[in-house]
């Protein structure tokens, strides 16, 4: 599985040259609806396996959550189904705030 840093990310998606990702975050509803990244899908982990038809899986997608951990389980889930090119967002929306954009809401 691959990994990409916040700033990495931040840099692809203002890449108007390159095809944007799938965002996914994995975290939960009320997680959720505190932060995260614009364009982002929310599927909230625990419903991943019955949820992943709804993903392409020759589709780019960054997977999110609050630190990378939670991310990295369903990327390893999402590539043991087939997903081509699924990438951790390292640090998840916490380094997104240390590394991109200081005003980017925490908990």
């Amino acid at each position: 599985m691959q990994q990409i840093r916040a700033r990495q990310l931040a840099e692809w998606l203002s890449d108007d040259s390159r095809r944007k990702p799938v965002l996914l975050d994995v975290r939960e509803p009320w997680e959720f609806q505190v932060c995260h990244l614009p364009d982002s899908r929310h599927i909230p982990m625990a419903l991943i396996p019955t949820r992943r038809e709804e993903l392409d899986p020759g589709d780019e997608i960054v997977v999110i959550c609050h630190h990378g951990g939670r991310s990295m389980q369903a990327a390893l889930f999402l590539e043991h189904q087939g997903h081509s090119s699924v990438i951790n967002l390292t640090g998840g929306v916490n380094a997104w705030a240390d590394e991109v954009d200081p005003n980017f809401p925490r908990y």
